[in-house]
Order: structure tokens, then sequence, then C-alpha cells
């Protein structure tokens, strides 16, 4: 139905920046909301921010101020521009879309930030 392919992930020192893009595709095309959750081994998966198709956003405490999410509605693609990035962030990171006429919700593979010196 839906794909989301997610680019972006990979090594960075602390204090460094990240771009993460999910384009998504297929027979579904309207998304109410777009976002990103992270999960690091041994921890919970938990959202980072999203956006809705007006705009809103919606941030986790820990990325207020260092993260910005951004969408392409004609693309039906979400972007997270990380910067000030800390150790803490380090986790597989994905992408997550709301169908908005459907109940359905969809997952990208999952990209893996890493921030160390």
């Amino acid at each position: 139905q839906v794909q989301l392919v997610t680019t972006g992930g990979g090594l960075v020192q602390p204090g460094g920046s990240l771009r993460l893009s999910c384009a998504a595709s297929g027979t579904i095309s309207r998304f109410s909301s777009m976002g990103w959750y992270r999960q690091a081994p041994g921890e919970q998966h938990e959202l980072v921010a999203d956006i809705t198709s007006d705009g809103t956003t919606n941030y986790a405490d820990f990325v207020k101020g260092r993260f910005t999410i951004s969408r392409d509605n004609a693309k039906n693609t979400v972007y997270l521009q990380m910067s000030s990035l800390k150790p803490e962030d380090t986790s597989v990171y994905y992408c997550n879309a709301k169908s908005a006429d459907y109940p359905a919700n969809f997952w990208g593979q999952g990209t893996q930030v890493t921030v160390s010196s």
C-alpha cells in the first residue's frame, strides 16, 4: 500500500548536524500526520517530532530547540533537521505516516543515527 523510504542517517560528532528525509509512495497519497520516532537498544520507542498536513508541529521536550521537522505535502516527504546532536540522540530513527482517509499507520525501515567522537 504505502512505502516509506528513509535516507540521511549516519555517524556524526557531538554538536554536529544531520538531516533525515522520508518519502512516501503508494496507493495512499494523503497523510494527516507524518513524523519521526526513535528507539535505542533497551529503550522504549519514543516520539521525536511530528507535523500535520497544515504544518502544525509537535516536538518531544528532549529535542526542542535542536531539531526541526518540516514537510512537503506535494512530495509526501517529511524531513528532520537535527542540530546540536548529543550522544544520547544515538538511536534508530523511524519515519511514520498516518493516513488521512483510513485508520492506517505506516512505518519506514529505520535509519541509524550515531553521535560519537
